[in-house]
């Protein structure tokens, strides 16, 4: 049964961001986000339970981003998530 035509984004640029905000931007954050848990836990833990928590992590903001109203609004939340798992990663690891 194919979607209701009146919930789905008409602008094509705001389908563009929610899609690549979805796939790239939550991948970014999942793993961004491991990796600043490296700087609390032991580095081998976190990466072996990465592979099971991030990719749940990444469904999570998948769903997010496609819930969002404007999805260049998602991107700059991604994005700023992201820069700051990787400034308290590099931060502590300078």
């Amino acid at each position: 049964m194919p979607a209701n035509p009146k919930y789905l984004t008409q602008c094509k640029w705001q389908r563009f961001a929610k899609i690549t905000a979805a796939i790239l931007g939550g991948y970014l954050v999942s793993m961004s986000f491991h990796l600043a848990l490296t700087t609390l836990f032991n580095r081998a833990d976190v990466v072996i339970t990465m592979a099971f928590s991030g990719f749940i992590l990444w469904v999570i903001l998948m769903v997010i981003a496609f819930l969002a109203k404007n999805g260049w609004k998602i991107w700059l939340i991604y994005l700023g998530l992201t820069i700051l798992f990787l400034g308290i990663f590099f931060g502590v690891n300078s």
